[in-house]
């Protein structure tokens, strides 16, 4: 089907359509959810990794210590994208800067396969600086995808946003059961494996692009070979705004990032405080029927999204193989290998009497979530039921609030003080529910607007801006969560989840409140 209609930009390739989008946003999908992959599976396994005890293969490092080194790595994640957004859009292109970050990250995961206190910092700063090159410039070139087709683009974002979730789902299930069934550094390892075939896929079907995330130098020249072909870039026929108004879309830019930062700082304790709980406080051995019904829904939840992602994985081939084969063979490698070890996985599993959920398996109901709901608020967001993106924000940090609140009366029977205890996992089963539609109604839409506020010549260095937000609520996630023992020593483990619950809130109605004035101050925007 062609793509003509909706004006998107590219090679005549990328204006084929798989699902109503062109099928250049698709190979974005899939290198954004190998580096998820890597970055969650790395991470659903880090604070595990430092706190557990050095017979378990871990180095005993104390809770606070842990998140604190968590806080500060999540932090630098989202700090790097300014210089990496910056690099990219003076110097090297988005598409040079997204394959050299995923070669930097694919050698930091190799570093953490390693059990040296050096490997393990080298792993990290490799990350960190990888990420910066890697994570504004996959969002740029979206931007560049639909700068004629804005209409679109709130549902290119979801769509983009459930690969980044199946990443996530597929890094936190699998690097989580391979590090605490098998080797810690094994998970590690594990997620570089997908990092590097997902650099593999995306360098080899980058010319889908066309002219889009090229560097200023690779335009010039593209522009010389293709004067004949009407193609528009990143920055041709760009709206022309006033000073004033640019001025005024900044400030909705900085409000909304300022309301992200709380959004982070509470959401991100699924990695630190909230995996605490799920290994020390919730009663995780399964036997007998609730064993078995675990397994048959742990089948479920894993097979049925991989179906999913797989069956765009193969209408993604029906385009693009003629074009792509290599790239289209690194991709369906990478699909081999996970349905391999997600059979071994259930195998295993079912021949076992009694069930221990991973303590980290609990930070794949995020993505699941994602994945069966993110088309439902993409419909949503493209129907007549759009609410502005002030209001959208207040949902998100709302539902947020509500799903701490859920923990909080969860472990209401927690004794103040106590180290461990065994509630039910039914609290954070719901409580993931409720944070997960926060953060789709929140996090993508964020990405959008920015990407509609922002002149495209900047859009590289905005991303990167915004993201310095999110690092700031990582921080604030890993310091906080930090005290959780100092808290639930004094007052108890109800307390703790109750100042998440209390603080996202208000700064959701807050934000609700500003509506009327960020309309003003978006001059046009939708």
């Amino acid at each position: 089907m062609s793509a003509t209609n909706f004006r998107f930009e590219g090679s005549d390739m990328n204006r084929k359509l798989l699902m109503g989008h062109p099928s250049g946003l698709f190979v974005l999908f899939f290198t954004e959810m190998w580096e998820r992959f890597s970055y969650y599976g790395m991470r659903a396994i880090f604070v595990l990794f430092l706190t557990s005890a050095i017979m378990d293969g871990g180095w005993a490092w104390s809770r606070e210590d842990a998140l604190g080194l968590y806080g500060t790595y999540t932090m630098l994640v989202y700090f790097s994208p300014i210089l990496g957004g910056f690099l990219a859009d003076k110097f090297f292109g988005y598409r040079r800067s997204v394959a050299i970050g995923a070669l930097i990250m694919t050698l930091g995961h190799a570093a953490m396969a390693f059990d040296t206190p050096w490997s393990l910092y080298l792993g990290i700063g490799l990350l960190v600086a990888g990420n910066g090159l890697f994570k504004p410039n996959i969002t740029s070139i979206i931007n560049g995808v639909y700068i004629k087709a804005q209409d679109k683009k709130d549902g290119a974002f979801t769509i983009f946003y459930m690969g980044v979730n199946a990443g996530a789902f597929l890094g936190i299930l699998l690097c989580g059961y391979v590090g605490e069934s098998i080797g810690w550094h094994f998970g590690f390892g594990l997620a570089g494996i997908f990092m590097f075939l997902g650099m593999v896929q995306f360098w080899l079907a980058q010319t889908i692009f066309g002219r889009i995330g090229l560097s200023p130098r690779e335009t010039l020249d593209y522009d010389e070979g293709h004067k004949d072909v009407d193609e528009d870039g990143n920055g041709d026929n760009e709206e022309v705004v006033p000073g004033y108004v640019q001025r005024d879309r900044y400030i909705v830019v900085a409000i909304l990032a300022f309301f992200t930062i709380f959004f982070w700082a509470a959401f991100e304790q699924a990695g630190g405080s909230m995996t605490i709980f799920a290994s020390d406080y919730t009663n995780r051995v399964l036997e007998g029927n609730s064993a078995m019904v675990f397994r048959i829904a742990n089948t479920l939840l894993t097979v049925v999204p991989l179906m999913i992602i797989t069956y765009v994985l193969l209408q993604l081939f029906k385009i693009t193989f003629s074009k792509y084969k290599i790239s289209n063979l690194a991709l369906g490698l990478s699909f081999a290998i996970i349905w391999s070890i997600v059979i071994y996985m259930l195998k295993v599993q079912f021949d076992q009497e009694s069930t221990e959920i991973p303590a980290s398996w609990f930070g794949i109901l995020n993505s699941f979530y994602i994945i069966a709901f993110a088309p439902l608020v993409s419909k949503i967001w493209e129907s007549k039921y759009n609410p502005p993106a002030t209001v959208k924000f207040g949902i998100g940090l709302i539902l947020l609030g509500l799903g701490f609140g859920v923990l909080a009366y969860g472990s209401a029977s927690i004794p103040q003080g106590a180290q461990t205890a065994s509630v039910s996992v039914v609290w954070l089963i719901l409580a993931y529910l409720l944070h997960t539609l926060g953060e789709l109604s929140l996090s993508p839409v964020g990405l959008s607007y920015v990407s509609k506020l922002v002149p495209a010549a900047k859009i590289g260095m905005m991303f990167g801006l915004w993201y310095i937000a999110v690092g700031l609520g990582n921080k604030v996630a890993g310091y906080s969560g930090g005290l959780i023992d100092k808290i639930t020593a004094a007052y108890d483990m109800s307390t703790f989840f109750l100042i998440f619950t209390i603080i996202p809130i208000c700064a959701g109605l807050l934000v609700m409140a500003l509506t009327p004035k960020m309309n003003k101050l978006m001059h046009g925007v939708h």
